[in-house]
């Protein structure tokens, strides 16, 4: 596990924690990834949760057929309002991720 800086305790903690249960599973990165979605939306997590968790998926192959198969697979379980309150925190988090994206470019373009 890496040591934790003065900046960002909180987050190098939670960047250990994942990368130690991730080493710990005996699942590919991609299942790991859609176990994690699933997860979120038992737990109700907020927005940013699913920004850093959905960012993750991306880069090991998970997409967005994906990710809806998971809110599907699970509404059964943890009910109608879950998946809805999972599908407008995703939707959130994509939304900011658009945000910062479009203001990355329009800081580019003045440069």
């Amino acid at each position: 596990m890496s040591e934790p800086t003065e900046d960002t305790p909180v987050l190098d903690l939670l960047v250990a924690m994942t990368a130690d249960s991730v080493e710990a599973s005996s699942l590919d990165l991609e299942t790991v990834m859609l176990v994690r979605l699933a997860a979120l939306v038992a737990v109700d997590a907020p927005p940013v949760s699913y920004l850093m968790n959905l960012e993750a998926a991306g880069e090991v192959g998970v997409d967005a057929d994906m990710v809806a198969g998971v809110l599907a697979a699970v509404a059964p379980i943890v009910g109608t309002p879950r998946v809805v309150a999972a599908s407008a925190g995703i939707a959130e988090s994509l939304a900011f991720e658009i945000a910062v994206a479009v203001a990355d470019l329009a800081e580019q373009s003045e440069e």
